[in-house]
Formats: C-alpha cells, sequence, structure tokens
C-alpha cells in the first residue's frame, strides 16, 4: 500500500491526492502537521532520499528562519532532525512511499506511471 506524508491543505498534496484517485490507487495519509513526524522516519528519509531533497529551502518556513537558525539546522544530521520535527513545513511536499521507493515533490508525469 502507498503512503504519503504531507500537509493536507498544500497546494502540491491536493495535486497528489487527486493524481492518486484518479488512477485509483489506494494510500495512507499521514499528515505530519497534525500528527508529527518522528527522527526515525526522518533517519530512513535522510539516508534513502538525502537532506537536499528532504529540506524545502523555497519554502517560506526555510526563508523565515533566521541565518543562525538555518545554519544550525545545516550543521548535522541530528540539529536537522531536530528542526524538522518542530516545523514540518520544512519538509518538502508530499513524500509517498512507494514499493520502489520514495517519490517527493509532486510531478504529474511520475505519478501517472505510479504502480501500485
Amino acid at each position: 500500500m502507498l503512503k504519503i506524508y504531507g500537509i493536507k491543505n498544500c497546494n502540491s498534496m491536493k495535486k497528489a491526492f487527486d493524481a492518486l484517485q484518479a488512477k485509483g490507487l489506494n494510500y495512507d495519509f499521514h499528515d505530519y502537521k497534525k500528527q508529527g513526524i518522528d527522527a526515525d522516519t526522518l533517519k530512513i528519509w535522510l539516508k534513502e532520499i538525502g537532506q537536499d531533497t528532504v529540506l524545502n529551502k523555497k519554502g517560506t518556513t526555510w526563508r523565515k528562519l533566521s541565518e543562525e537558525e538555518q545554519n544550525r539546522a545545516l550543521s548535522s544530521e541530528d540539529h536537522l532532525i531536530e528542526a524538522l520535527i518542530a516545523q514540518p513545513s520544512l519538509i518538502k511536499r508530499p513524500v509517498l512511499k512507494t514499493s520502489q521507493g520514495f517519490i517527493v515533490g509532486f510531478d504529474e508525469t511520475t505519478y501517472q506511471n505510479i504502480q501500485a
């Protein structure tokens, strides 16, 4: 079963939900703004996906952080995980876990090719 992580009201998430539903694919949704996100999950993402993909530096949440906060988050994996747990909006959305691995961000063509 697919599992999609994100924030319900995000435009990219809405596009992802629509694409999955159009294909008739079942999925579990984890709203990490409401449910939080744990350090173990983030460690897996950082290992398998990479910091540059997981951390959304283009978002307003990142841009609103002070330079000191940004530098601290980037100084170590533990500090980055602390920042992502404290402010889950720093995580690029959506994060879709498939049987083949992870898809981060929404791309219509990629979502059209997803297999259950």
